[in-house]
């Protein structure tokens, strides 16, 4: 992920602070007393949340952000903070309150013009998560569709693109997983259950780098089956559109020695 990006585009949301205020006290170190309850002006709470950012200290931003919904709930910057406080969860690695964070917002300001940004943020923390292909895929999934929410929502807006970009690599880690899988099930003859993994990436995922591969495997597969038609089908799609690939030699050497007359 393009930190440099997300971070740019936050410092967007954020960039009518107020100047002049006064910073509270405490470092890195002074979280709890930033954090705790005392009622502050709107310009010191939202300057020490952002100096807290700037550092580095992105819990405790976060939670002053949040302080400043809670004591100011119907100042202008109320807004700001909610977004700033999903911005600083996320840079903190806290997906879920991130999330929710931004959800918040996203319920009561449906229309307003940073929305984008909100969305993108929730797509964002998904995809972060992200686990290899060994683990099960619901992040996965949820990430998928919040991307997708980003590019119909907003097609024209800058999150778009980079959504697009995210969507194909989720799509070839979701490929992944289903490659991993069907060659668990071939390596114990698990022919029928192969093949329907590797006809899935065929058809739901044949844009990834795996469908060239999965192309062979249904070759492999269906010679075992004693399919020999079927087999001939898949590896005529591979050399129609994978002629120079690997996968393809090795689907041609399989017919001529398994169905030569195929």
């Amino acid at each position: 992920m393009n930190r440099t990006l997300i971070s740019a585009l936050a410092l967007g949301v954020s960039a009518t602070l107020l100047s002049g205020c006064a910073v509270l006290g405490g470092g890195r170190g002074g979280g709890g007393a930033d954090t705790k309850y005392v009622a502050r002006d709107v310009n010191t709470l939202y300057s020490a949340a952002k100096e807290r950012l700037d550092a580095g200290n992105y819990e405790v931003a976060a939670a002053l952000f949040d302080e400043v919904e809670r004591q100011h709930p119907y100042s202008p910057w109320a807004r700001r903070a909610q977004l700033m406080s999903s911005f600083s969860y996320y840079m903190g690695q806290k997906y879920n309150e991130s999330i929710n964070s931004a959800k918040r917002f996203l319920s009561i300001h449906p229309g307003n013009k940073d929305a984008p940004y909100a969305y993108y943020l929730v797509a964002l923390c998904y995809y972060e998560q992200i686990s290899d292909v060994t683990r099960d895929q619901k992040i996965t999934e949820q990430a998928l569709a919040s991307l997708g929410e980003v590019q119909r929502r907003y097609p024209n807006s800058r999150y778009a693109a980079d959504a697009g970009l995210k969507i194909d690599l989720v799509n070839d880690h979701l490929a992944g997983k289903e490659m991993e899988i069907g060659r668990f099930y071939q390596r114990r003859s698990l022919w029928l259950a192969s093949s329907l993994r590797f006809r899935e990436v065929v058809q739901k995922y044949e844009t990834t780098t795996h469908a060239p591969e999965a192309l062979y495997r249904l070759t492999e597969t269906y010679l075992a089956m004693g399919l020999p038609a079927e087999a001939k089908k898949s590896a005529a799609v591979l050399g129609a559109n994978y002629a120079g690939s690997k996968w393809y030699e090795r689907a041609f050497e399989l017919m001529q020695k398994h169905a030569p007359a195929a």
